[in-house]
């Protein structure tokens, strides 16, 4: 069986309130989230879960707040001998900006988002902003962009599941490792989204869903499913892979 070593490089932050993370708790409070690039190491392949931020902040203090080092797109790859042009294949959870702003530059590589991600990215609701199709285009010019309609499984050991919690198209990236099946959220969450506070679990809820989202009983269902379903989660914006040069 094939199996990973997954490497999270931060390509980007964003501070805001807390509620955009935890539907319904945590408003008014500041918090800090990394953004990242994921590096899935194994079975000769070079693997990466979505690109993040063209132009990341560095600053000391952000740097700070998540705990661990922000890097430019080619500085993070290079910590594990890469280059852009060396990647294989990119997979993305969704294609939010702050997701797939990197593209352009892994010129040799597949690149797979969901169908719904791609229709969105071209004509997206005036609520979501985040969807800026200028960082697609010279990808799809180029007959790199994979459109999936359905699960897909990306090479043995790898598979992307539909999971449409923060957008219709969102993938959750399926990674078997040596330490058994790990899952990188298609959705933008935290820690505490799947190990609710004690005031959360009185309450009877047993998972927060995104703070942003399509629909809050399905994207509470599917929370609820992935926490389930891993050995090994991965929140997509939780700060404590920042400090961790590899999961688990």
């Amino acid at each position: 069986m094939a199996t990973y070593w997954i490497h999270p490089i931060v390509m980007g932050t964003k501070l805001f309130d807390k509620g955009m993370m935890t539907y319904q708790h945590g408003y008014g409070s500041p918090y800090a989230i990394p953004i990242y690039c994921w590096y899935l190491e194994g079975a000769g392949k070079r693997i990466l879960v979505d690109t993040g931020e063209m132009n990341p902040i560095q600053s000391e203090d952000r740097e700070n707040r998540i705990g661990g080092k922000i890097y430019m797109f080619e500085e993070g790859l290079q910590r594990w001998g890469l280059t852009p042009q060396d990647i294989d294949i990119v997979i993305h959870t969704h294609l939010h900006n702050d997701h797939c702003e990197n593209d352009y530059k892994c010129s040799n590589a597949l690149i797979y988002a969901h169908e719904k991600e791609v229709q969105r990215i071209h004509d997206p609701h005036p609520l979501d902003f985040r969807y800026m199709e200028d960082y697609i285009e010279d990808v799809e010019e180029n007959g790199q962009l994979q459109v999936l309609k359905e699960d897909k499984e990306i090479v043995p050991g790898i598979k992307m599941v539909h999971t449409p919690a923060h957008t219709e198209g969102g993938m959750s990236v399926f990674v078997d490792t040596p330490k058994g099946l790990a899952i990188i959220t298609g959705f933008c969450v935290v820690k505490e989204n799947f190990f609710p506070p004690k005031e959360v679990v009185a309450m009877e809820m047993e998972v927060i869903p995104p703070g942003t989202l399509v629909s809050s009983y399905q994207a509470y269902d599917i929370v609820k499913k992935i926490k389930d379903t891993a050995d090994i989660l991965i929140p997509l914006h939780e700060p404590e892979f920042s400090s961790m040069d590899t999961v688990p």
